[in-house]
C-alpha cells in the first residue's frame, strides 16, 4: 500500500478518543445493576454522542464573572468567621 493509499485509512484523534470513551462508556452502562448508575451512563453516552446538546463558554459568557463574585464573597465571609 503506498502513503497516500494508507493515509485515507487514517482517523482523527478525536474520533478515535470518542469512539473509546463511547465503547468504555457502553461496557459501563452493560455492567452495572443499579438504575442510578444506568441513567447517568445513558446520559454520558447521550452527550457523548450528541455534543449539540452540551453547552460552551459561548453560551454562558457571563458565567466566569459571576463564579469570581461568589468566589470572593465566600472568601471574604470565611475571613470574618
Amino acid at each position: 500500500m503506498t502513503a497516500a493509499g494508507l493515509s485515507r485509512l487514517d482517523v482523527p484523534l478525536a474520533d478515535v478518543e470518542l469512539q473509546v470513551a463511547c465503547e468504555t462508556t457502553r461496557r459501563a452502562l452493560a455492567r452495572t445493576n443499579s438504575p442510578s448508575d444506568r441513567i447517568a451512563y445513558a446520559n454520558d453516552l447521550f452527550l457523548l454522542t450528541h455534543p449539540e446538546a452540551c453547552a460552551t463558554d459561548a453560551d454562558y459568557p457571563e458565567w466566569p464573572a459571576q463564579v469570581a463574585v461568589l468566589i470572593a464573597r465566600s472568601e471574604n465571609t470565611r475571613r470574618t468567621r
